[in-house]
Formats: structure tokens, sequence, C-alpha cells
């Protein structure tokens, strides 16, 4: 996964980073959603998908359907590309740790976006949301609004599919208390 991850979609997260950086701000901790664990997440989008198109390829090639097959196929593919697509988007996201605020970094489909939460506009606890093989959501920040694609259907906002949560919970804790210093790239 490592060598996915040095894409050219990650010199462009670092240059979105440089920019983005005020004066004097220090960058404690970053890294990447773990895009194979949100796949996996997902992957019921497969097993319906998948016979979806088969069905869906039985019934044109028996003429059962007729004028509703475009539709049907289309429908099986985006079910069954969705994971995929979610990937892509992951690799494209950088999340940060600075030594005063949140930091989600994308260049997903041509669209640069900086979402930053300054460590004042935090909730007092971090909450994890474990998802299974040592990855979970990290949420920070509650009552923002669920178009987000960092926040989940009640307005919990953070990290999504980081590894590690509670390790990054802990550096994020401590960089919000001023017990800051300088973490490796992840």
């Amino acid at each position: 996964m490592d060598e996915i991850r040095a894409t050219p979609f990650l010199a462009g997260l670092r240059r979105l980073l440089a920019e983005t950086l005020q004066d004097g701000e220090r960058v404690v901790w970053q890294g990447q959603p773990d895009g194979v664990a949100r796949m996996i997440m997902w992957r019921c989008l497969w097993w319906i998908g998948v016979p979806w198109l088969l069905l869906t390829a039985v019934a044109v090639r028996n003429d059962w359907i007729d004028q509703a097959a475009q539709p049907l196929m289309m429908l099986g593919v985006a079910m069954a590309a969705a994971p995929l697509v979610m990937l892509l988007h992951d690799l494209q996201t950088l999340y940060v740790i600075t030594d005063r605020r949140a930091l989600i970094l994308r260049t997903a489909w041509g669209r640069r976006t900086v979402s930053q939460t300054p460590f004042r506009a935090m909730d007092t606890a971090f909450e994890i949301l474990d998802i299974g093989g040592g990855t979970g959501h990290l949420n920070f920040a509650s009552g923002r609004s669920t178009r987000s694609p960092d926040t989940d259907y009640t307005g919990r906002y953070g990290f999504r599919c980081v590894r590690n949560a509670p390790r990054v919970r802990d550096i994020l804790e401590g960089a919000r208390a001023g017990k800051v210093r300088r973490s490796p790239a992840q």
C-alpha cells in the first residue's frame, strides 16, 4: 500500500500543505486515510453490484428487458466501482496536526480544499470509533454540516479511516495541550 501512496497525488498534497501553513506553524503529525480499510467497509457494494451486473447481463441476453437495460447496467457499474472511487479519494487526502490546528487537505478530482479546525473549536473529549484492523474514525468536533465527507450523519467531524486512531488522538491531545514535539511523517 505504501507504493500506491507514493503517487503523484502526494506531491500536490505537500504543495497544498506548504501553502496552507501559517508563519511559524509546525507540523506535529501527518498521515493519510486507510483507503483499503474504507474499501473493505463498503465491500457490500461489491456483493450487491457484481450480481446485479450479472443478472442484468443475463436479462439483456435473454431479451427480458429492453429499454431499462442501460439504467440498470449503470446502477450496477456504479455500485461495483464505488469502493475504488473511495480509494482514489483517500489517496488524494492528507490529515495534518499542527501546533495550532487540525487540517484536512484534499486535491481530489482537481479541486484543492482545506478544512481546518483550530484547537479552541474542538470538543473537550475526542471520540474514536473503531472500524477494525487497527483503523478508526477520530472525531474531534461536533455540530458540523453532514455534507462534508469528514462528518458522520450526526455532525461529528474528524479524521476518517485513520490508522492507529488512539495514537493519533494522543498526538492531537498533546498538541492541543501545548506539549508538541515533531513526529515523523506517517
